[in-house]
This record gives structure tokens, C-alpha cells and sequence, in this order.
């Protein structure tokens, strides 16, 4: 038989329990970008697949970015129909890259060498041109890390 007071004791137990635990109303689970809001502010554009993490230096070409501004990926992708521009995917996680990511706000430099055409939208293709020759040129500082400014440059082929 049990006694009273074990019997009083898992009743203040199961009572602390079950204020403690959130109820389902205040829960909330958030993760990634908010896609309803703005795009990532990276230096060199952010991966075309959620969580849209900042792209390393040299994964897109000039081609996606015009004026010196990314024409975006994903749901923030705002370029010509059609499009489909050169990356190089050794720098995508999805191939195994596990080197270094730039932060959001990080400075852009110069250099770039293009392996594989893609639309922003996450499909591989042809960018009807080859990667030859696309260069970036550099801004206010020379287009040299930490330069105040340097970016991928050109509006590419469209």
C-alpha cells in the first residue's frame, strides 16, 4: 500500500512538471533566414538553397552581380529570365566544402574562377558563355580584403 505521504509527493512532482513545461500556444521553433524579409547581406551572395548561408569568396562569378550588386538566389533571386550564371561549386557545402564562410556585412575582394552554371533557383546549367576572361574588378580599395569597398564587378552576360 502506499503511503500518504509518497502519494503527496509525486502529486507535487507531476504539479511542478507540468507548469514548467511550455504550453504548445507559447511555443515557437525558428530557424534559417526570414525569407519574408530581406536578403542575406553578404559579400559575395548567399547559397541558392535554404539556410542561405553566406557564399565564400570565389563561389559566384561576375556574372551574378551587377553594379557591383548581387542579383540574388532563391526566393531573393531578382535576375533576367532565363538566367543562368557561373559558380564554382568546390566552394558549396553541398560538394563538401567545409573552409571558411564569410559573415553577413564581411568585405568583398577580387578573384574568381567558375566551374558550373547555375539559375538561382538551385538547377544546374548551361550560362551559354564560358567562365573565361570574367573577372571582377575592385572598388574604392583596390579589391583587396579589408579594402573598403572592393567587389565583384561587371554585369556579366545576359
Amino acid at each position: 500500500m502506499v503511503s500518504f505521504k509518497t502519494l503527496c509527493t509525486t502529486a507535487v512532482i507531476a504539479a511542478g512538471v507540468m507548469l514548467a513545461a511550455p504550453r504548445a500556444d507559447q511555443a515557437q521553433v525558428s530557424f534559417g533566414v526570414n525569407v519574408g524579409g530581406p536578403a542575406p547581406g553578404c559579400p559575395y551572395g548567399y547559397f541558392d538553397y535554404a539556410p542561405y548561408d553566406c557564399a565564400p569568396y570565389g563561389y559566384y562569378g561576375p556574372d551574378w552581380f551587377n553594379g557591383g550588386i548581387f542579383i540574388g538566389a532563391g526566393p531573393w533571386f531578382h535576375g533576367p529570365r532565363g538566367f543562368y550564371g557561373h559558380v564554382d561549386n568546390r566552394f558549396d557545402p553541398h560538394n563538401g566544402y567545409r573552409g571558411p564562410l564569410p559573415g553577413r556585412g564581411d568585405q568583398a575582394y577580387n578573384h574568381f574562377r567558375g566551374n558550373e552554371g547555375r539559375d538561382g533557383q538551385g538547377h544546374i546549367g548551361n550560362p551559354g558563355h564560358g567562365p573565361e576572361g570574367e573577372h571582377m574588378m575592385g572598388g574604392p580599395g583596390g579589391g583587396h580584403p579589408g579594402g573598403g569597398g572592393g567587389a565583384h564587378g561587371g554585369g556579366g552576360h545576359r
